[in-house]
């Protein structure tokens, strides 16, 4: 199975239980693990204060009011006092118990979304093709957002209530085991009832998480493609794409909502009978005089610490559904092995020009599907500039996939320099072999600091002094800022050919021995060809040089010309021989002059 299915089979696997995948996380957040002792201890203050003031009722009324001797003022003001300067204390205690786990939550989770980013970019292009990016990027954000969020609210509720009744448990069975022993039955039934809500909440959260990723997903798929939108005119059916997301992400959350409700009130129910008992049962007893009044009106106020943490359980309980529904996503994508790692001891490319060499090499991106590449056996001998011609789906563009190593061959080996790519470390890889994509993208800074992603460190004069050696100089100067120009998100602010002509200088910056070219004059004007072509042919001089030719007239400069046809390469030469033999060459070339409005090249011979 590759990578690539494993996300359309992940809702058919039963997902691990909610401990499971916490203590799976908290593995992988060292940074939140080292702040918990010292967070507990603060939680456990701010519990055992809260018991203060029944307890400082009890006294006041069966000590200080109802004695012996009779009322004991003295006593009552300092069971006051004490009383007051404990709630302070609480207070403090539970101030720096929220700034701790603030603190550590979001450190760690920092670390979290940092690796579950890198994570994402390290799977190959192969599985990233086979997700949906909006799913991708809600599970570094809101998936980790809603994570957040349970750990900062729901974590310090849940702390304090939790030690909250454990305090009022262990008072109350010091005052009466009996009635402590009712309220513990009241709230059997709740018990049971809570664990077959969690899984019904699991469930539900599940939905709600990957609905969230489906509305991300058509939002920014639509904000993307606007151009699109707007050219056709399918506004209202774009628009009622993002209505049905919105709408199944609503449906789904009120779904979650109603087992929520059915939660909070069992809870109440549950509540109003343990304290209805409680008064009744404790009249009993107090005529009985097995209690005093104060006990009963200090266990009262007990019963009440007891109820609170129950009756925010549903809340606690959902967002903590909700956050290990996001969290399982998270893991999902870190559990995921990469299909293109980085070898743990990579060797070094050669020094000096590289030759590439494909070993009867074949491609699938489905298994058991039509191969991409069928037993390619070749060597493309160092500064030799290459052109990889043939129609759509042939084959051509994996050549460059599996030269720059965006994927592996599922056959057979690719050598670059007579070194095995899959034994070569990425760091000098990525320093000696560039790819120039053909749709030139650009990151959403300024004309030279997206030259500087090739080589970083380049002044803006070196940066000016580059565009000038490849024949751009005038172009730079034309612009409004020249290199400081902003060229916008996605370089949207530059034409197609000016992204393509930023691309290139940053290939030319970077200085590589093997260039990879997905043709970058395919969708230009044709004044923006010619000062591209005269800009490629500096930055693949004394390179060696692979290029994807959409054009023909790029064939027409290379050194050899490389004919795919069904993953086959069926014809090699250079173009003037090609052009000239009867085969699938001299056809794309002549359709191609029709195509393009050129003259026929003149006969030699004639």
């Amino acid at each position: 199975m590759s990578r690539a299915e494993e996300p359309l089979l992940a809702a058919d696997r039963r997902p691990e239980g909610a401990f499971a995948t916490l203590r799976r996380g908290l593995r992988m957040m060292p940074e939140f693990r080292s702040g918990l002792p010292v967070t507990f201890l603060l939680a456990l203050v701010a519990t055992a204060g809260r018991v203060v003031v029944p307890v400082a009722v009890q006294q006041t009324l069966d000590r200080g009011l109802a004695g012996p001797g009779g009322p004991d003022l003295p006593l009552v003001r300092e069971l006051v006092l004490g009383s007051a300067l404990v709630v302070v204390l609480t207070g403090v205690a539970v101030h720096r118990m929220n700034v701790r786990l603030f603190r550590t939550t979001e450190t760690a989770l920092a670390g979290l979304r940092v690796r579950a980013f890198r994570h994402v970019h390290d799977l190959s292009v192969l599985h990233q093709q086979g997700q949906r990016r909006g799913s991708l990027v809600s599970r570094v954000t809101s998936d980790v957002d809603q994570l957040s969020v349970f750990m900062q609210w729901g974590g310090v509720l849940g702390l304090v209530s939790l030690g909250q009744l454990v305090v009022a448990t262990v008072v109350m069975a010091v005052y009466s085991w009996q009635l402590t022993l009712l309220v513990l039955v009241c709230f059997l039934p709740l018990g049971v009832a809570v664990r077959f809500f969690a899984r019904r909440l699991a469930h539900a959260y599940g939905i709600v998480r990957e609905r969230v990723g489906d509305v991300l997903a058509a939002v920014g798929e639509s904000v993307v493609g606007a151009p699109t939108v707007r050219a056709y005119g399918i506004r209202a059916r774009t628009a009622a794409r993002i209505d049905r997301a919105i709408d199944r992400h609503y449906r789904a959350s009120v779904d979650a909502q109603k087992v929520t409700a059915g939660v909070y009130v069992s809870g109440e129910l549950v509540a109003a009978i343990a304290n209805a008992a409680v008064v009744v049962v404790g009249v009993l007893l107090g005529v009985g005089g097995q209690i005093s009044a104060g006990t009963l009106v200090a266990f009262l106020f007990l019963v009440t610490l007891f109820v609170a943490p129950v009756q925010t359980a549903s809340e606690v309980l959902n967002e903590a559904q909700n956050a290990i529904a996001g969290f399982r996503r998270v893991l999902d994508v870190l559990d995921t092995e990469p299909d293109v790692r980085d070898p743990a001891a990579g060797r070094s490319l050669p020094p000096g020009p590289l030759d590439v060499r494909f070993e009867h090499v074949g491609f699938s991106y489905v298994p058991g599907g039509r191969k991409a590449l069928d037993d390619v056996d070749l060597t493309v001998p160092a500064r030799t500039r290459v052109a990889i011609v043939g129609e759509t789906g042939s084959g051509k563009t994996t050549f460059a996939k599996l030269v720059t190593r965006l994927m592996d061959p599922t056959e057979g080996r690719v050598l670059l320099g007579g070194v095995p790519l899959a034994e070569v470390a990425f760091a000098s890889l990525r320093e000696r072999v560039v790819m120039v994509p053909q749709d030139g993208f650009l990151f959403d800074a300024s004309v030279a600091d997206n030259v500087r992603y090739g080589r970083p460190g380049l002044t803006d004069d070196q940066v000016v002094a580059a565009f000038a050696e490849l024949g751009l100089e005038a172009w730079v100067e034309g612009l409004p800022a020249g290199v400081a120009t902003p060229v916008g998100q996605r370089g949207e602010s530059l034409s197609a050919g000016e992204r393509q002509l930023v691309a290139v200088a940053r290939a030319y910056v970077a200085d590589p021995d093997l260039l990879v070219l997905d043709e970058a004059t395919s969708a230009v004007d044709p004044a923006t060809e010619m000062r591209l072509a005269s800009a490629l042919d500096t930055l693949t001089d004394g390179r060696t040089t692979l290029t994807i030719a959409h054009r023909l007239s790029t064939a027409e400069r290379a050194d050899e010309v490389l004919v795919v046809d069904a993953g086959r390469v069926v014809q090699r030469g250079p173009h003037a021989a090609l052009v000239d033999a009867p085969g699938p060459y001299a056809r794309l070339h002549a359709s191609w002059r029709r195509s393009s409005g050129r003259q026929p090249e003149p006969d030699p011979v004639g």
